[in-house]
Parts: structure tokens; C-alpha cells; sequence
């Protein structure tokens, strides 16, 4: 190529695996240039270049820029030492297919070329199975299009500051993937989409297409319910009463196999073989009579000369919590006497009952239909649950947890993805299954739970996901503002990352730890992208690019702006009803008031409005 070519760069100079050192042309004058009417910057780093080899063209990202991008034998005392550029090779392109990956790479002397217009368009203009998600920040006309199955079965990640545009990006991705404007974009109409919204900031944003379900439902919302039965014995009991020692775990486990076992034998459930019911089945059973009948056993006092005749003196009521009484027992030898077969779990069964009577856990010790009674019957069994989860006629399920108390929501998001997970590994050769039709899971604020040094269900049901989820048609897509404090092991099972400004060193060196060492310096300018802007690599990518997120409509923006502080200080205040904020705070509910207002509607006539018009 001749150097009078305006696309011409400089010279390949050295080349060391995917890495290439290019000399630059003593003609660049300026980082600008103009190539057929579009202005171009060259030679920055996130611009793209491209080198042909005959018929075929391999284009790269730059990396580097400067005098350090220079071979460690060049002269640095030479004036033109800084005229140097590091090159990250990342795909090749014959005719008008590009795909990632090199088939050979090019020789020293090899001319590099700015990436104009048309090589764009040929990078990311074609292919199936993808969504536009933005455009380049360096050509706003070109888009920027993600591979569907990719970004679902390999993973993502979407990380970044508070205030860097997360919530928006998250948003604008899931609208694009399910209802695309951009025609040429896929149509995924029929998606499984599960959001874990915990600040309920989604529901304004997507609530157009998708079923919400709220553990504090507004109109319009379903309420959300997680059947305690369902979860494993280990998981409950450590949400109903705490800590206990391996002999109380028993006497647990034995009273809940024992509830299971007689709600099988009376009832039978399709499936499931008698002989292999487990304590951790998800067989229904009545939290009140597991109360009750072990209550029963521990305050029980006995009478008579072998000590067992019962001494009770009224019956409870398993139904309102209310536990039987016993004739207190006495000293010496004339009785009652005490149960000297008690666990010892009087105190944990005191915590059982508190929480039973806690309305604030009612989603999931209470789960409306899904609550068995006495005997262990629920009206609906969990397929009703999963078709209301992931049955419906929408493609997106939001689970609004912001009406879940702090201390129990790790463990509810924990219960949420077992349940989820285990249903669709079990039912994977069905087309309900995940291999037939596979379940997006959004994970909101992934640091509370995906720590590494935390051990919860949550955490272990994420890294299961991650690690196992691609085989059975279970994709996740973590979102945090701390990635440092996301487990590295997650981070690295995500095949794409979506990074937007992070200013935190921690922060930025824990993506960095997640992707390939030739990107490094691509990452450097993550404390400088400007908010809704994001660095993107990984699998779903065609190549490593910086990109402008689209932004959605106004009313399709999650509710997560930072409040106008000067101008809602600009206004004096002068009549403020904090009795409101009372009752919103004993409700816990933002929607409480304190007076209920009524309004009468009365229809207009079509009539009416004519004939005054008309006497107007």
C-alpha cells in the first residue's frame, strides 16, 4: 500500500502472538483525518485498524499509543519515539464475513489502515441471532449488535459505578432483546427472562412487558409467594430458627420426613416413588402441626407409677399457634414428671412460632394458596407457581424484592434461583426444560450475595448457575457497582462483559482480571467513559468495543435517577405531613396513606361534550 493512501497507519514492526507493534507513517501529522467526506480519529486507544493480506483482512484494537507502546529496542531519545502503537488482533474478515478468532497472522513490514466507515458496517452490520444494544462512541451511525445465544448460554456481566448508567444499560438490553425496534434485530417474543429487582427500580421501565411479582403488591402486580416446602431442610430451618446443634437438626428433620411420609402415603404425588422421598422433597407440609406436634412433645409431663400417663390439662390449637398445657411438674418422687426424651428445642420452637406470627414473612411461611393445611393439602401445587413464573404470555418476569425485609433477602434470592434452577435441571429433556427453551436470570446488586467468602444459598446457587447453567439452558447476567467484591470465579464464567465507568482501582482491576491480558489497556479508560458509555468484550462481541448505550424512551427509564437536589431545595416547604411517613413506615409501604380518599366517577356523555361544544 502506498503511503499516499489516506487509510494508511504505519508498518508492522513486530509481532508477538495476537500482539502487534506498528511503527507510525512520518506522514500522520494529526490524530485526525479525513477519508471521504468522514472525519476520522486515528491512532487512540479503542480505535480499531485493519491489515490486509490479500484476500483477506484481519483487524485489531488499539491498546497502546505512545513511547511505551515501543519495542524495547527502540531509541527513546529519538524525537520520534512516541510514534509507536500497540495493536490486540481480534478477528478477520474474507468477502463481507467477519468472524472472531485469526487464521494467520501478518509479517513484519505489513501495512495498517485506519477502520473507515464501510469496514464498520462490515464488522457489525451482519449475522443472525443478535440485538443492537448501542452505537460505536467513534461512529455514532454505526450500531453495535450483540449474539443472542452467547450473551444468554456463555453469561454476562454489566458492571459499574453508581450513577454510570447500569440500571439503564440493564433496561435498554432486556427491551431490545424482547421487543427490537431496529428490524433487523431479532424478535424474541417468546423469551424467559427472570429480573431480581431489589430496589424495585424496573417495574416503570419494563413494566410494559413483563408480569411483576411483589412481596408488597401494588395494583396491577401479583403478589409474590416462595412456598417454604420447597425449599431444602437445612435452607428452612436455618431461616426459622437460626443456629442449632446436629441433635436438634434431627428432631427437625425426623418431624418434617415424618409430615412428608404421611402426606405421600394418604395422597401420592405422579413421579415420585414412596421409597425415595427425601426430608429435602418438595412435599408439602403444615409448618403449624411440625410446631405443635414437637411443642407437644417437649412441654409434655407424665403421672402414674411407670410415669407414662400424659398430664395434660387442655389441648392447644395447632391452627392458632397455641400450645397445650401440661401439669407443671413437681419435685421428688410424687410427679408429674418431665419428658426425659426432650430435644431440648424448646427455645428454637419459640422462634419458630414468632416467625409464624410475623406478618412480614407471610410471602413465604404463608404463601396464599400454596399454604398446606393441617394435614398437609395446598390448593395449588408448584406447577401453578412455575406457570405463573415462567408460563405466562409475557417475556419477562420481574420479582420486585423491595418489599423484602433486609434480613431475610439473601436467603429469599437464594430460595428463588434453587427452586428455579431445579426445576428446569430436572425437566430438561421436556420442552418446559431450559435445553428446549432456555431462562435468562438477572441478578440486581450480585455483591450482596456472590461475595467470596460468602456461603449462602444464594452464593452457591449463582456459582451452580454459572458454572453449570449453560448445559441446561440456564443463562445469568450479573449486575453490580462492585465488582471487587464479586467473586472472582463468577466474574471469570462470564463469557461477556459489559463495563461502564468505574473509578474504584479495585474495582477496575478485578475486570481486568476477568478478560484476556492483551485488553489491559483497553480497560485503562474505564475511569473516563462518560455515563451510559461502556467498554464491551467478550464472546457476544464481534471485537472489543467502546460503545454509546442507547438510551430508552423517557417513560422506559428505570426509576433510578439521582434526585434534583437544587431544585428541590430551590422551593420552600411549609406544609409537610409527616403522619404520612408514619404510616407509609408501619406499613412498609410507600403507597400508605392516613386518610383514605374516595372520589366519585361519573361517565361523560359523548353527547354531552358535542353540545357544548356547540354552545361554545
Amino acid at each position: 500500500m502506498s503511503e499516499h493512501d489516506p487509510t494508511f497507519l504505519g508498518t508492522i514492526s513486530a509481532v508477538s502472538g495476537a500482539s502487534l507493534t506498528v511503527r507510525l507513517a512520518s506522514s500522520l501529522a494529526s490524530g485526525l483525518a479525513i477519508i471521504q467526506g468522514h472525519t476520522y480519529r486515528v491512532a487512540h486507544v479503542g480505535s480499531f485498524v485493519r491489515i490486509p493480506l490479500g484476500y483477506q483482512d484481519l483487524y485489531g484494537v488499539v491498546c497502546e499509543v505512545g513511547a511505551t507502546a515501543a519495542p524495547p529496542s527502540a531509541d527513546v531519545t529519538n524525537v520520534d519515539a512516541g510514534r509507536w502503537m500497540r495493536v490486540e488482533l481480534a478477528g478477520e474478515a474474507i468477502g463481507d464475513t467477519f468472524e472472531r478468532g485469526l487464521s494467520q497472522h501478518p509479517n513484519i513490514s505489513d501495512s495498517v489502515h485506519i477502520v473507515t466507515e464501510n469496514d464498520l458496517k462490515r464488522i457489525y452490520g451482519g449475522g443472525e441471532n443478535q440485538v443492537k444494544i448501542g452505537t460505536l462512541s467513534s461512529a455514532e451511525n454505526i450500531d453495535v449488535r450483540l449474539t443472542l445465544d452467547t450473551l444468554v448460554s456463555r453469561h454476562s456481566a454489566i458492571l459499574g459505578s453508581t450513577g454510570a448508567g447500569k440500571s439503564t444499560t440493564v433496561a435498554s438490553l432486556l427491551r431490545s432483546i424482547v421487543c427490537p425496534s431496529d428490524p433487523r434485530n431479532i424478535g424474541a417474543a417468546a423469551a424467559r427472562v427472570i429480573l431480581l429487582d431489589i430496589h424495585g427500580e424496573y417495574t416503570s421501565a419494563l413494566g410494559d412487558i413483563a408480569k411483576v411479582f411483589s412481596a408488597t403488591p401494588q395494583p396491577g402486580e401479583a403478589a409474590l409467594y416462595v412456598p417454604y416446602w420447597a425449599l431444602e431442610a437445612n435452607e428452612l430451618l436455618d431461616f426459622l430458627v437460626g443456629g442449632v446443634t446436629e441433635n436438634q437438626e434431627i428432631a427437625f428433620t425426623d418431624k418434617i420426613q415424618e409430615l412428608k411420609t404421611a402426606i405421600v402415603e394418604s395422597k401420592g404425588f405422579a413421579g415420585l416413588d414412596p421409597t425415595s422421598l427425601t426430608v429435602d422433597s418438595p412435599i408439602p407440609f403444615s409448618l403449624k402441626k411440625l410446631w405443635y406436634e414437637l411443642i407437644d412433645f417437649e412441654i409434655a409431663t407424665f403421672s402414674g407409677p411407670q410415669r407414662d400417663q400424659r398430664a395434660k390439662e387442655r389441648d392447644g390449637d395447632a391452627s392458632t399457634l397455641t400450645a397445650p398445657k401440661y401439669t407443671p411438674h413437681a419435685m421428688g418422687n410424687t410427679g408429674p414428671f418431665l419428658n426425659q426424651a426432650a430435644r431440648g428445642i424448646r427455645r428454637q420452637l419459640n422462634t419458630l412460632r414468632s416467625r409464624l406470627l410475623d406478618r412480614r414473612f407471610d410471602f413465604i411461611l404463608h404463601p396464599g394458596p400454596w399454604e398446606p393445611d393441617l394435614d398437609g393439602n395446598p390448593a395449588e401445587d408448584l406447577d401453578t407457581l412455575f406457570q405463573g413464573w415462567l408460563g405466562h404470555e409475557k417475556p419477562l418476569t420481574i420479582i420486585d424484592l423491595s418489599g423484602v425485609p433486609s434480613s431475610v433477602l439473601v436467603r429469599l434470592i437464594g430460595s428463588i434461583l434453587r427452586i428455579t434452577y431445579e426445576a428446569l435441571y430436572w425437566s430438561r429433556e421436556k420442552s418446559e426444560g431450559g435445553v428446549e427453551r432456555p431462562l435468562l436470570v438477572v441478578m440486581e446488586e450480585a455483591h450482596r450475595y456472590l461475595s467470596a467468602d460468602n456461603d449462602g444459598e444464594a452464593g452457591i446457587m449463582a456459582r451452580r448457575i454459572v458454572k453449570e447453567g449453560r448445559k441446561y439452558g440456564i443463562g445469568a447476567m450479573v449486575v453490580s457497582q462492585r465488582p471487587a467484591e464479586v467473586d472472582e470465579t463468577v466474574l471469570s464464567q462470564c463469557g461477556t462483559i459489559i463495563a461502564l465507568r468505574l473509578s474504584n482501582p479495585a474495582d477496575r482491576s478485578r475486570v481486568k482480571g476477568s478478560l484476556p491480558d492483551n485488553l489491559a489497556g483497553l480497560m485503562d479508560l474505564l475511569p473516563v467513559l462518560r455515563t451510559g458509555e461502556a467498554i464491551i468484550a467478550g464472546e457476544a462481541a464481534r471485537l472489543p468495543v467502546r460503545c454509546r448505550i442507547t438510551l430508552p424512551a423517557s417513560e422506559h427509564q428505570p426509576r433510578s435517577s439521582d434526585p434534583k437536589v437544587s431544585q428541590a431545595w430551590a422551593t420552600r416547604r411549609v406544609a409537610e405531613g409527616y403522619d404520612r411517613v408514619m404510616a407509609s413506615w408501619r406499613a412498609q409501604s410507600t403507597r400508605a396513606v392516613v386518610n383514605e380518599v374516595t372520589i366519585q366517577r361519573i361517565a361523560v356523555e359523548e353527547n354531552a361534550l358535542k353540545i357544548e361544544g356547540q354552545n361554545e
